[in-house]
């Protein structure tokens, strides 16, 4: 969405994520005019291997003063293994790139110390000899007292002087404080100058909530129970956030509103390109959610999310955002986009009629997809002439437009999400299949408009490819049909 306005808002900080029967962990979150990134930290490969594994070998040397220079915590007492949680500075240097705080001990010396209790692991390490091999892997997901501030300074007295009853190698406390406001993203040592396998500490994101027509809420579902300082944030295709859990109400507040204002003006911006078809007397002048209390619920203060549009003098309730066809109240209605952009509407007798065409507009969807294979559009990337071509096999390709170099390439299931806006612009989410982290790429075309019809049009074909009964598949058919509250459909042919 290409808009400006000075209520827009752009927020990040860190939170805790109530992710299903999980125990909370930490999260970044950073609020984007159009979306909302939900982040965990992890370490990735950044040199030396061409893939991506969550496991680490590391060698260290025991020092003469501060044995190997590692405090540890946890253990199957506390159902997770034993994690580093700090490294001391005469190690930093040494490890940098290696080894981090929060790295879960898995083996030690060959030997499996994942279900082994905190004591069992400090007579191992006891015992390794002058130089211990590791196997490690960082634990992402470790409960919120085990996490260390993600700006603390790693530095560290050896901790048989920070407690009377640890040793060298272990910290037995367990009270950890959490700090919301720390936002550094990477370990504090330098990288080391020997090549090699590196390793960083990054925020990785862990799920996209587009904000436009998305909802929030801080209650309990379908009930008035008000969660305390937690919200979660829910997208229009029902891909929900977990609940987010503020330290505070006024931080919870403070998000609430900022996501709040985002999701405002993406409203009003989609609200002024559905106008245009209506004249001033017929045009919508409010549309978002709601939560309605059902009258007849066999549940007292039962409350079901509603989409009310007010356009006239009437208002307009939908189990979903509509498109653009606010038109009649027809039934069985269907609308063709054609490449060109010129919006036409139908509408048939019967819903079987209506089933009909659906099948019909997939099949030749999917026909024409296999028949021209790709297509390819000129684009401009900083200023630099490029090409985008768009292949049935191989998904999206970029190339220079001068001496046919691939810049990038992703399949198909690689593309997370897109953004444009409405003009000339799109930016790709892509991920990854080595980091898993979300790539951004955004290009700019002529008829930005044809493209995206053909990617819609490929995507519809490529998801019936897979189904050998595509032309009666309630999948295919989804893929080319948008579904609103008056069950009237439109199509992109």
């Amino acid at each position: 969405m290409d808009f400006r306005t000075s209520c827009e808002e752009t927020k990040t900080g860190i939170c805790l994520l109530q992710d299903g029967n999980q125990e909370p962990f930490k999260v970044r979150l950073h609020l984007a005019k159009d979306i909302l990134m939900i982040q965990e930290q992890d370490v990735i490969c950044v040199s030396g291997e061409p893939f991506y594994s969550g496991e680490r070998t590391v060698t260290i040397r025991r020092q003469t003063v501060g044995g190997f220079g590692l405090s540890i915590k946890g253990g199957a007492e506390h159902n997770i293994p034993v994690v580093i949680s700090k490294i001391s500075k005469e190690q930093r240097a040494e490890l940098s790139g290696l080894l981090f705080i929060g790295d879960a001990i898995l083996q030690i010396n060959g030997i499996n110390v994942r279900k082994c209790r905190h004591e069992e692991v400090v007579q191992v390490l006891r015992n390794a000899g002058e130089e211990v091999t590791l196997t490690v892997s960082f634990l992402k997901r470790a409960p919120a007292f085990l996490k260390l501030p993600l700006n603390e300074d790693c530095a560290c007295v050896p901790s048989d002087q920070s407690s009377g009853t640890s040793s060298p190698l272990c910290d037995s406390g367990l009270h950890l404080n959490y700090h919301p406001n720390n936002t550094d993203t990477l370990s504090c040592s330098s990288w080391p100058t020997s090549p090699g396998l590196r390793w960083e500490k990054r925020w990785c994101d862990l799920r996209l909530i587009p904000l436009l027509h998305s909802r929030f809420s801080q209650y309990l579902p379908g009930s008035d129970l008000c969660r305390q300082n937690a919200f979660q944030v829910i997208a229009v295709d029902g891909v929900c956030s977990g609940i987010i859990q503020s330290l505070s109400a006024e931080d919870c507040m403070d998000w609430l509103q900022a996501i709040a204002t985002n999701i405002s003006n993406l409203t009003k911006h989609n609200i002024k390109k559905i106008n245009r078809n209506f004249p001033v007397n017929q045009q919508i002048v409010y549309m978002g959610w709601t939560e309605e209390r059902e009258q007849d619920s066999l549940q007292d203060r039962m409350y079901t999310p509603k989409f009310l549009a007010l356009r006239g003098s009437s208002l307009y309730k939908f189990i979903a955002p509509p498109d653009s066809d606010l038109l009649d109240r027809r039934k069985h209605c269907f609308g063709v986009q054609s490449e060109s952009g010129e919006d036409l509407y139908f509408s048939v007798e019967l819903e079987c009629d209506l089933t009909l065409w659906e099948k019909a507009f997939q099949t030749a969807t999917f026909l024409e997809v296999e028949r021209i294979q790709c297509k390819t559009y000129a684009c401009v990337l900083e200023s630099h002439l490029m090409g985008l071509t768009i292949d049935f096999g191989m998904g999206f390709v970029c190339f220079d437009a001068a001496t046919k170099a691939v810049l990038w390439r992703y399949k198909f299931s690689q593309l997370k999400g897109s953004s444009d806006d409405g003009k000339s612009k799109i930016k790709f989410l892509f991920q990854n299949p080595d980091t898993k982290q979300i790539e951004a790429k955004e290009l700019e075309f002529s008829n930005l408009f044809a493209v995206l019809h053909c990617i819609h049009s490929f995507f519809a074909a490529k998801v019936a490819c897979l189904d050998p009964l595509y032309v009666g598949s309630q999948a295919a058919t989804s893929a080319v049909a948008t579904t609103s509250g008056t069950g009237k459909l439109k199509y992109t042919t």
